[in-house]
């Protein structure tokens, strides 16, 4: 006998949540935002925004279906099982967070707070849960980044993926095209972002627009990858000719570590990173595995 359908619900914890944990009552919170101009209420009706569309999901669920829950920062620590639907309930970028764990299970995105969100990857009602459970939608296979390091260590993202040293200093590696005629370069700079369509909405864009804007922008289901290395230094031993490019699948960007210590992650999750040490090599590329976003 096949098991049911598990719905799993991925929310994350409110600002409210937070700031009464950091200072213990509703009172000294209320307190403290007051003694700084703020008002409470604000960040305690977006809770409540988001705990009646936690509630109103949760409802929705087929009685014969199984359930489970998932705060964002379990995420990494969670295992999705193949029969699972997963119900972001938040905003878009908690859509990000739990797609680098997924294996082409259909995610439905919950905006628990409409009018806040651009709604990219949330773009259903709560009221709409029921039906996209049971019914039949139709879904888009959006594309995702992966980085492979040399030890085996492997690293998904549906936005983008971000290399470079911990902290604000210099990360120095040598970068290379494989795919591309062999160009190679020995670099100084902030870090090397590489992003995919969707990623083009949000950090990715950024640096776009600051660059002109003259590459152009992939769609979220395009195989193609946009990537960008951030504050080049020119120096005698490191160059500025290689500093953004596209990056279409099969092609890949091998980067090896010239510095003690860089980390790369991705969607902002900087607690689930990859640690590479001098010498170690990581390649980026469009990865295999897409994000299957119902609706």
């Amino acid at each position: 006998m096949s098991l049911a359908p598990r719905a799993v619900l991925v929310h994350r914890t409110t600002e409210y949540e937070e700031l009464v944990a950091r200072h213990g009552t509703h009172g000294q919170a209320a307190f403290f935002l007051a003694s700084r101009g703020r008002d409470i209420e604000e960040v305690a009706e977006r809770h409540r925004r988001t705990q009646r569309a936690l509630a109103r999901v949760t409802a929705a669920i087929p009685l014969v279906w199984r359930q489970a829950r998932v705060e964002r920062r379990d995420l990494d620590r969670f295992l999705f099982a193949p029969e699972d639907v997963v119900v972001v309930v938040g905003q878009d970028g908690l859509v990000a967070n739990a797609a680098k764990y997924l294996s082409g299970q259909p995610v439905i995105g919950i905006d628990a707070d409409p009018g806040r969100n651009p709604g990219v990857l949330v773009r259903h009602r709560p009221e709409d849960t029921a039906g996209l459970l049971t019914g039949t939608p139709s879904t888009a296979e959006l594309t995702m980044v992966e980085a492979v390091s040399d030890d085996t260590q492997r690293l998904l993202a549906l936005n983008e993926i971000y290399l470079g040293a911990p902290g604000h200093q210099t990360a120095r590696y040598r970068l290379d095209l494989e795919d591309g005629g062999g160009a190679v370069e020995a670099q100084a700079s902030s870090g090397v972002l590489v992003g995919t369509g969707t990623g083009a909405t949000g950090w990715l864009r950024s640096v776009w627009l600051e660059r002109g804007g003259r590459l152009p922008l992939p769609a979220p289901t395009d195989d193609r990858l946009l990537w960008f290395v951030r504050e080049a230094w020119p120096s005698p031993a490191t160059g500025t000719s290689l500093v953004a490019g596209e990056l279409p699948a099969p092609h890949r960007l091998r980067i090896t570590v010239e510095s003690e210590r860089l980390i790369a992650f991705g969607d902002g999750m900087e607690s689930d990173a990859l640690e590479l040490t001098w010498g170690q090599t990581v390649t980026l590329r469009v990865c295999a595995e897409k994000l299957r976003l119902v609706g």
